[in-house]
């Protein structure tokens, strides 16, 4: 495509999903715009736990992981409201770096590389006819041949599209908040913590620039019935004696903490109306299992092989959407049923007490549910 402001590959989203997409096609010689709403460097709500499975991956897209010497991460324990405290090593692992960092340095990459990244820019419609895509944005008219969704968990193109999962409202015990902060803490590099509390369970590990990510998720009906969140904090999250002792020691980055609203785990379409949708836009694992941001990155690197296909004339349309939701579901769908049953399992005080027992009393079996949430090196 030759005209202005016409590109091969529209990406609606800069995480790291439409980022690593977008430095593969452009490494593959297509034109490509990307938008994002934000301005980078910035912050997200995210756990910034990264699997194993996507540090090759990663380095291989140009971030120099090892020269950044990121936190190898192979323990995990896991505490109930109770105290119980079950203990695993991680077989296969992860490690730990910022959104901050990483979404940064990709879109650096994207930017070397040709890609027109349009930070600070508001997608407001997309519209396909006449086989592409008019995308209106904040910054004008744009037009794609291809057009790929990687906004997160919840846009207001969800609800333009009407999408199924937009249209059920949630009620407050089913509808979740998420709550991060950057901390300085006296803590081991190797491990990620995740400590339960009633209705919510909360995430610590490592990341880049000697800092600590605490991250966690609760119910919206939590957080309404305390009336802020600090209140709910001091009342319900440091119940846990172990998040007490973190939350009493640890040196907070932030002066408020970053927070998302409307977290759902409803099933969600991989295309829609055309749209390739990759990341939480295409389904969300449940947090506790520390995997969204590998899955959103493999499930690139999927697209990608696809799109190659299809600007070679070797796929039509109909049969890239095809071929993409049948590789989506195969590679992604078994890991997120698995994330809900975990996730039924933790948060609620007598269930999540008795499911730790449990498990520490067959560590087999914890070995065995931690690895249906992770996925092979690619």
């Amino acid at each position: 495509m030759s005209n202005a402001n016409t590109y091969d590959i529209a990406i609606i989203g800069g995480g790291l999903g439409g980022l690593c997409l977008a430095v593969q096609q452009a490494k593959a010689g297509k034109s490509v715009v990307l938008f994002e709403k934000e301005t980078y460097p910035f912050h997200k709500v995210c756990g910034e736990y990264i699997s194993m499975e996507s540090y090759d991956f990663v380095k291989g897209l140009g971030v120099p992981l090892d020269e950044m010497a990121v936190p190898k991460i192979n323990r995990v324990n896991i505490s109930s409201p109770n105290s119980t405290l079950l203990e695993r090593p991680l077989k296969l692992g992860g490690f730990g770096i910022s959104r901050y960092t990483l979404d940064n340095k990709l879109a650096s990459i994207a930017k070397e590389l040709g890609v027109e990244v349009l930070d600070g820019t508001k997608v407001n419609k997309v519209h396909y006819g006449n086989n592409r895509f008019n995308i209106s944005t904040s910054k004008g008219e744009y037009y794609g041949e291809i057009a790929c969704g990687a906004y997160g968990k919840r846009s207001t193109l969800d609800v333009q599209m009407k999408r199924d999962f937009t249209q059920q409202k949630p009620s407050p015990k089913n509808n979740y908040i998420a709550v991060k902060y950057h901390i300085t803490l006296d803590y081991p590099d190797d491990l990620i913590s995740l400590h339960n509390f009633s209705d919510g369970y909360c995430g610590i590990s490592k990341v880049d620039d000697n800092r600590y990510c605490l991250c966690y998720l609760t119910t919206a009906h939590n957080l309404q019935q305390h009336g802020s969140i600090i209140e709910m904090e001091k009342n319900v999250v440091i119940q846990n004696p172990y998040l007490k002792e973190i939350f009493t020691t640890a040196g907070f980055l932030y002066k408020q903490p970053l927070t998302i609203s409307q977290v759902t785990f409803d099933r969600k379409p991989t295309v829609e109306n055309h749209i390739l949708m990759l990341g939480d836009a295409a389904g969300t694992i449940a947090p506790l299992c520390g995997n969204g941001m590998s899955m959103a990155m493999r499930a690139s690197f999927e697209l990608n092989a696809l799109l190659n296909n299809y600007f070679d004339d070797r796929l039509n349309r109909a049969e890239l959407e095809n071929q993409y939701a049948n590789i989506w579901h195969k590679n992604f769908s078994f890991r997120i049923k698995a994330g809900r049953t975990l996730q039924k399992l933790f948060g609620k005080d007598v269930l999540t007490n008795a499911s730790i027992g449990l498990l520490k009393t067959f560590p087999k079996t914890t070995d065995r549910l931690i690895k249906l949430t992770h996925g092979k090196p690619f």
